[in-house]
């Protein structure tokens, strides 16, 4: 083998990086990494999901985890590639209890990106393809059961006879890929849903909404949407989606159910949880209580003076029934985000006089320039074609730190200025109060930094830019009988008040639900820690408290779109999976708590 080929240089370090970690210290195997560099770990050595910056803190994860990770036999998996002088490879590898797979960016002064994930517990692996069950015992047995009988059985003893391990609150699209990835490894849970059906809280929005990110993106564990998927999925579409998904992925999904309190009993170290399931109140216990309620909290609705006086209809974006009832109707909608913009084209269309007030600077991103610039490389027909399905896709996402993402998004948004450059000057015009971040880094970054602040244009900007949906500016002061007043003195009459006014932090459902002592032992949900508008400081390196331990013992939050959904469910379901099992999970780097909400 070459050893100056790419091949020869990846082949070269990883043996002395192996050997390193056997043998050496933890300062030598910091010391083949380069000057600026990072260690993503997504639960294989640190049982956590952590990001390690920089040579100290790479040895300072070394000196406190190989002993009893013990992460060996690594091995090149495919091709190594080269671009611009840094090779790129794909890794497998294995840990005590875990086999792995990773992926490496080797520059000329050492690794300057090592990502290693657990991809599955040794002895706990899901069964399929050749240890899939046969389905069917042949033969003569007496008294058997059949397929339907045995389901029968097993969802009448959960909950009473038999208790889960885990308890999912919230039964959208995180907890089904949450719950399909615990069926898989036959973890005893229980998702409960609030709603009638599994999908509702898709199809009772608004009725104009589609999803905004495309199919290939969007993908659920196991079982992708079929080929002739439309791009942006209609919400009611992809309620049924997800309502098949939970039948025919098997799920124990409590519909018409509320969870009433949870308590952890630090004596008897399990949660107890009153649920009312269709009428009929029951205790659950579990070890771990998951709130999978989505990436936003308790909706943010205002208290302004005079509400209870306004005589026309008032309430916020998650309670907007669709624009029907309101044709003919001047409406006033509060906020200038993605609901506020669906809402205001749908009222629009439906024959409302609409006006949007828009309290500040919006980024905007038009659907196709952003699918191309920012997905089309990884989550595109283009990508299929070239090979990349969507496990390895998310792979090479995740193997970029949050760290590095300022720089790439930076590129994506100067791409859509220069593409876009005469959309965004007919806004301006328009009055619309346009901007790309604190940092001029775009959509991804507000998402992941304060989950607002954004509209991915499917259509409402051009019905802004031409006046047809009409603008104002400023915070609003005061609600009148017949409308509302902004600080600058407009006053706007209205019919209807729509507040898109935006949501807590989730850990709000945590305090809704448990107590506000535990909603603050866990601090913040979300946000990275950058310091900029909405994600104050200090760095955090990973999204706060998303899909790992928290400070509350057998508290997780889970939650996003749908890509997160999917691709945190695998491990948020082996952390799960590992402490069912009685596996030993020692989690380094627990994160700590600077932010309350």
């Amino acid at each position: 083998m070459d050893i100056a080929s790419p091949q020869g240089r990846v082949s070269t370090w990883l043996a002395k990086f192996a050997d390193a970690l056997e043998n050496g210290s933890p300062d030598q195997v910091a010391q083949l990494f380069a000057p600026t560099c990072y260690w993503r770990d997504l639960i294989a050595l640190t049982w956590n999901i952590r990001t390690m910056e920089g040579r100290d803190a790479i040895a300072d994860m070394v000196g406190a985890t190989r002993d009893h990770a013990r992460p060996r036999n690594w091995q090149i998996d495919g091709d190594v590639t080269e671009a611009d002088g840094t090779a790129e490879a794909w890794l497998t590898f294995e840990t005590e209890v875990a086999r792995g797979k990773g992926h490496l960016r080797l520059g000329p002064d050492g690794a300057i990106t090592l990502l290693t994930t657990a991809q599955e517990l040794k002895g706990y692996e899901e069964k399929r393809g050749p240890t899939r069950e046969p389905g069917v015992e042949h033969g003569s047995h007496p008294g058997r059961k059949t397929w339907s009988e045995r389901r029968a059985d097993e969802q009448a003893r959960l909950g009473r006879e038999e208790q889960p391990f885990v308890v999912i609150v919230g039964g959208g699209q995180g907890g089904i890929a949450l719950s399909a990835r615990l069926r898989r490894l036959e973890v005893p849970h229980v998702v409960i849903e609030k709603n009638d059906r599994a999908g509702d809280s898709w199809r009772r929005r608004y009725k104009s909404l589609c999803l905004h990110d495309p199919v290939w993106y969007d993908h659920l564990p196991y079982i992708p949407f079929p080929d002739h998927w439309p791009v942006f999925a209609p919400k009611d579409k992809l309620g049924d989606w997800l309502e098949s998904y939970v039948k025919v992925m098997e799920l124990p999904y409590w519909a018409r159910t509320e969870a009433r309190s949870a308590r952890y009993d630090e004596k008897a170290d399990h949660w107890v949880v009153e649920i009312d399931r269709d009428g009929e109140a029951m205790t659950l216990t579990p070890k771990h209580l998951v709130l999978a309620t989505g990436m936003s909290g308790i909706p943010n609705i205002p208290d302004l003076p005079g509400m209870d006086r306004f005589k026309g209809d008032i309430h916020h974006s998650s309670q907007h029934p669709g624009p029907d009832t309101y044709a003919g109707k001047k409406v006033v909608v509060v906020g200038s985000n993605n609901s506020a913009h669906d809402i205001s084209a749908a009222l629009y269309e439906a024959g409302s006089d609409v006006t949007m007030v828009q309290r500040s600077s919006t980024h905007i991103s038009r659907s196709e320039t952003l699918m191309d610039l920012a997905l089309g490389g990884l989550y595109s027909e283009e990508a299929v074609a070239n090979g990349i399905d969507t496990d390895t896709a998310d792979l090479i996402f995740a193997s970029i730190p949050y760290a590095m993402l300022p720089s790439v998004q930076k590129a994506v948004a100067d791409g859509q200025k220069e593409r876009d450059k005469d959309f965004y000057e007919r806004l301006e015009k328009a009055g619309f109060k346009l901007d790309f971040g604190d940092d001029e880094t775009g959509l991804f970054m507000k998402y992941l930094r304060r989950g607002s602040g954004y509209y991915i244009d499917v259509g409402a900007s051009e019905l802004v830019a031409d006046g047809k949906i009409k603008l104002a500016h400023g915070q609003v002061t005061e609600i009148t009988e017949t409308g509302l007043k902004l600080d600058d003195g407009t006053e706007l009459e209205a019919d209807v008040i729509v507040l898109a006014t935006g949501y807590g932090s989730m850990n709000g459902w945590a305090a809704q639900l448990i107590s506000q002592d535990v909603a603050d032992k866990v601090g913040k949900v979300w946000g990275l820690g950058s310091d900029t508008t909405k994600d104050p400081g200090p760095w955090e390196g990973e999204l706060r408290n998303m899909w790992k331990p928290t400070q509350q013992e057998g508290l997780w939050f889970h939650g996003g779109n749908l890509h997160q959904s999917r691709h945190y469910s695998q491990f948020l379901a082996l952390q799960l999976k590992a402490r069912e099992a009685g596996i030993d999970t020692p989690v380094y780097g627990l994160q700590e708590v600077h932010h309350l909400s």
